[in-house]
């Protein structure tokens, strides 16, 4: 919040999704001018994000997660880049982790064959050529260019495009509704950006650690729910069961690994 409001940004809307923590009540005595929305239930990020863009009409929107910091010329820089280009419709940072390692915050749109590629063989064989395809490694990303889709914890949306795809689809409760909106917005004719002069830091994985087994299967059904959306033929469609087992099968060794590493741990 403290980052954010140093940007100068104008409004700024917290969705809090039925917290219990007491972190409403201290954002509240520390940041007064930030307008609260009680959500009611769990909605999940994109439901979270529709229903904070619905209380401001403002001409962009900056969706990010709550564990984001920005440099202060962050927000600009974004909106710079998409008043530059009028057919864009959503423009990402340059997302450095908390650790200041570059996250790969622009990818491609993923096939089939990418996806099982970078799905399986990423978890033993992180360089594989599926998933550096995907990651776009060896892609110079250090100026403004136009990508496939950004990361979700940190984009910039011309309200106009966002509202004519309806915003975030909110069946995705976590991960693949970034992707999923880029995906939607590119059907309609918009672009999408990467703005490495934009920077932010995202810690990442504050909610997977305190839920991690929850987190690995709304993961895992988001990726099978995108890939049912994105079938195109009757072949992708036939391949619908093999995904789901391969996804399952995933979701399985990584729930496996996880335990392991606790018992270990301990």
């Amino acid at each position: 919040m403290a980052s954010l409001e140093a940007t100068g940004i104008g409004t700024i809307v917290v969705a809090d999704n039925a917290s219990d923590d007491g972190s409403v009540e201290l954002m509240r005595e520390r940041h007064p001018q930030a307008q609260v929305l009680s959500t009611g239930a769990n909605l999940g990020y994109g439901g979270a994000v529709n229903a904070g863009a619905a209380m401001v009409t403002s001409e962009y929107l900056l969706a990010c997660n709550p564990d984001t910091m920005f440099d202060r010329e962050a927000p600009a820089r974004l909106i710079d880049a998409l008043e530059s280009e009028p057919s864009a419709a959503a423009a990402g940072p340059r997302v450095d982790t908390g650790s200041g390692e570059v996250y790969p915050s622009a990818r491609t749109f993923p096939s089939v064959t990418d996806s099982i590629g970078h799905g399986f063989l990423g978890l033993v064989w992180r360089d594989n050529p599926w998933s550096r395809r995907y990651l776009m490694a060896g892609r110079s990303l250090e100026r403004t260019q136009t990508v496939d889709w950004i990361s979700g914890s940190c984009m910039m949306l011309r309200r106009s495009a966002f509202d004519a795809v309806s915003g975030f689809d909110e069946s995705f409760f976590m991960y693949a509704e970034d992707v999923d909106l880029c995906r939607r917005l590119a059907v309609a004719g918009w672009s999408t950006l990467y703005v490495p002069t934009a920077r932010v830091v995202h810690v990442q994985g504050v909610s997977s650690a305190r839920h991690p087994y929850r987190m690995i299967a709304a993961h895992h059904r988001s990726l099978l729910r995108f890939a049912s959306l994105t079938a195109r033929d009757r072949r992708d469609r036939a391949l619908l069961p093999l995904v789901a087992l391969g996804l399952g099968t995933r979701a399985a060794l990584l729930a496996l690994g996880r335990l392991l590493s606790r018992r270990r741990a301990i």
